[in-house]
């Protein structure tokens, strides 16, 4: 791993994504734990021409890159996040991360918000 844990996270990311195409412009991916524990990935990838595809991240793939990146951040014994969201443009090589530290249903799919999640977490990188 490189000294960007941001990078290295990325990157993991990227490389144990499931469901996107080649063609994928950007990312959002929400990583979701539970206590200290990472629980899962999901999110989506955004194609040219308006398509999105729901993504995820094989767990054990990323779970190195993750640590090393949430050990940067914390301290030992100190509480994780319920959910990071990590935004990419692969176009623009910009990103954004940001820590939900107490609503684990800030990013998660439901009825209610199914047709409108995808657009609320597309990156927006200006």
């Amino acid at each position: 791993m490189s000294t960007n844990v941001t990078a290295d996270l990325i990157r993991a990311l990227i490389e144990h994504m499931r469901g996107a195409g080649d063609d994928w412009e950007s990312f959002a991916m929400v990583i979701e734990f539970r206590g200290e524990q990472l629980a899962g990935t999901h999110g989506y990838a955004y194609s040219p021409g308006g398509a999105v595809s729901p993504v995820a991240s094989r767990p054990t793939g990323i779970k190195p890159a993750l640590d090393a990146y949430t050990e940067s951040y914390y301290k030992p014994g100190e509480a994780l996040p319920v959910a990071i969201l990590v935004q990419f443009d692969r176009v623009k090589g910009e990103y954004e991360v940001t820590f939900e530290d107490t609503d684990a249903t800030r990013w998660q799919v439901t009825p209610e918000n199914i047709a409108t999640i995808a657009e609320q977490l597309r990156p927006k990188l200006d």
